[in-house]
């Protein structure tokens, strides 16, 4: 028995001393509840959304006011024609549009029905359905304190107009997220493992005794995976064509271009976690911990980042699915060409360079 107290002991030591291990044990936990409580979540709020109130009578302020003080939406812009709302879609500043007709009021009291048309980014289908959903009720509401005791029939219908996804199918939205996912996990998560395999079976050293530069050795390592992420691109790309239906609207070469980019951040985001990482274990962990879940929660692709908390609003910033999430978004659903996605391409850009230099420099220090 008391044998096997030190043997107990002994593994607590073992466990305590590697602190990358206890640091995944007790901070996995922790990350999982608070993502799983607050990011995950059906419900829509804080959409940002814009007003385009060609009546500007009692009515519709009161409509306006009712919305605006909604958790569901937030008024970020007053349009004032229909060209000023199709580029405020276009910039995704907005995801829903609130339309009311001229004479609004006055087609209201003296025909008793009017209609406001509900304008609507549907690259999210899900999303888009729920907004339309929420704002309906509101109108509803209003609509039935407007009766008040009256027999008079008001009736307010609400017109729904999809852009870019009219047909509301799930795939629009899903195929960038997958784009995403899957060279996170060829990539990145690959990558790192192939090159601490090296390591733990001691033929790095054994490599790096060679002529070969540590730089060029690394590149080798990436250049497979690289290859084998553009096969991926462009099987994902066919397959949404013909077999989803999921349009290119916009420049084929430039959407392959950001992908083939966004392949080479995640290459080196590898690369940094093989420098970081002792064993393919503790690699595969943080690949999982710190990139797989990161891009399911917070890159937009499953709930949308304006429904979380300010804080996990931040931390998405940094998470490189969530830019190129919006890349593909923009350029394949949208139709929107280098104006639209010059910045994500520039944070992917600074996001790679930075990962570059980090892995290099850390990968000399510890096999020198």
């Amino acid at each position: 028995m008391k044998q096997f107290i030190i043997f107990i002991r002994k593994e607590f030591f073992h466990l305590w001393r590697d602190k990358k291990t206890v640091f995944i044990l007790f901070g996995m936990p922790l990350v999982l509840i608070l993502i799983f409580g607050f990011a995950l979540t059906n419900e829509v709020k804080n959409t940002r959304i814009a007003i385009l109130d060609n009546s500007k009578d009692e009515t519709t302020g009161t409509i306006i006011r009712q919305i605006n003080a909604s958790r569901y939406f937030d008024i970020v812009r007053n349009i004032k024609s229909d060209r000023e709302l199709e580029g405020a879609f276009r910039e995704g500043k907005i995801k829903m549009a609130v339309v009311f007709p001229m004479q609004f009021q006055y087609s209201l009291l003296h025909t008793n029905k009017a209609a406001v048309q509900l304008v609507m980014d549907a690259t999210d289908p899900n999303v888009a359905n729920i907004l339309a959903n929420y704002t309906t009720a509101i109108i509803v509401d209003y609509q039935s304190s407007m009766k008040g005791h009256q027999n008079l029939p008001y009736t307010i219908n609400t017109e729904l107009r999809m852009l870019y996804n009219p047909q509301m199918k799930g795939s629009y939205n899903f195929v960038p997220g997958v784009m995403a996912i899957v060279l996170m996990l060829v990539c990145a998560m690959m990558t790192s493992i192939s090159i601490v395999r090296e390591k733990e079976m001691g033929t790095m050293e054994v490599i790096l005794v060679s002529p070969i530069v540590p730089v060029r050795l690394v590149i080798a390592k990436m250049v497979p995976y690289f290859l084998l992420s553009a096969v991926n691109i462009v099987s994902i790309l066919m397959l949404s064509f013909y077999v989803l239906e999921v349009p290119i609207q916009g420049n084929l070469a430039l959407l392959v271009a950001e992908c083939l980019f966004f392949a080479i951040t995640v290459l080196a985001l590898g690369l940094l976690i093989s420098s970081v990482a002792d064993s393919q274990q503790t690699a595969m962990l943080i690949s999982i911990m710190g990139l797989f879940l990161p891009t399911i929660m917070l890159s937009g692709f499953f709930f949308p980042v304006e429904n979380m908390p300010v804080p996990l609003q931040i931390l998405s910033n940094l998470v490189p699915a969530k830019w190129f999430y919006y890349i593909v978004e923009d350029i394949m659903i949208k139709g929107l060409g280098v104006a639209y996605v010059w910045k994500e391409t520039l944070i992917l850009a600074g996001m790679t360079f930075f990962f570059m230099v980090i892995s290099i420099r850390k990968f000399k220090t510890r096999l020198e």
